[in-house]
């Protein structure tokens, strides 16, 4: 496990090495992941919502579908030109390089009726998990659903996606929102709270 949110210079490594790391365009696994995502997500329609973690933008295409505004953050500039790319021709998409939670965006209070973190958050410590969640709380509409999707394998980062996810909710649930029992795939789950 590393000690330290992962920084900026290792997503662009990662990306400079292979522009889509993970197999978000080819995966089968991805694409059935995106799925259960988009059913968590519900049909919308979104006035504003917000994508943290949007990488190269496949899901971000998809999802832009049901919102009439959505911003999209990733921390790596080579994903997002993917993903801006990929989104060329959808306006009501903007994106942000952002290294979450220290420069989480200057939006107005409960400004936004949904929030997904997908493959994020185990990235993080969790202090900077605690003040992201705290972020997200500041901007979410009351009684909009906040979305997590995390790996629950192996992995070397600073937290599992256990326990990544569990913090998080903790946190919002700390708060006053409520958990809707967790869904798990193979090596996947799905949180959301309302």
């Amino acid at each position: 496990m590393s000690e330290n949110s992962w920084s900026r210079a290792v997503f662009e490594q990662l990306y400079e090495q292979n522009p889509d790391p993970w197999g978000f365009e080819t995966s089968p696994y991805e694409h059935s992941k995106y799925a259960a995502t988009l059913s968590h997500t519900g049909p919308g329609p979104f006035r504003n919502a917000l994508e943290l973690g949007c990488s190269i933008g496949v899901l971000t295409a998809t999802l832009a579908q049901r919102c009439g505004h959505l911003l999209a953050i990733d921390i790596a500039d080579a994903a997002l030109t993917r993903a801006r790319e990929r989104c060329t021709g959808l306006p009501n998409v903007n994106f942000l390089r952002a290294r979450l939670p220290d420069e989480f965006p200057a939006l107005p209070p409960e400004s936004c009726d949904l929030i997904l973190i997908s493959e994020l958050l185990y990235f993080l410590t969790p202090a900077d998990i605690t003040r992201l969640a705290q972020h997200c709380l500041a901007v979410r509409i009351c009684g909009t659903p906040i979305i997590l999707v995390n790996w629950t394998g192996e992995t070397n980062t600073p937290c599992t996606g256990d326990s990544a996810a569990d913090l998080f909710i903790a946190t919002c649930c700390g708060h006053g929102l409520t958990a809707c029992p967790t869904e798990r795939q193979e090596t996947c789950r799905f949180d959301r709270l309302i």
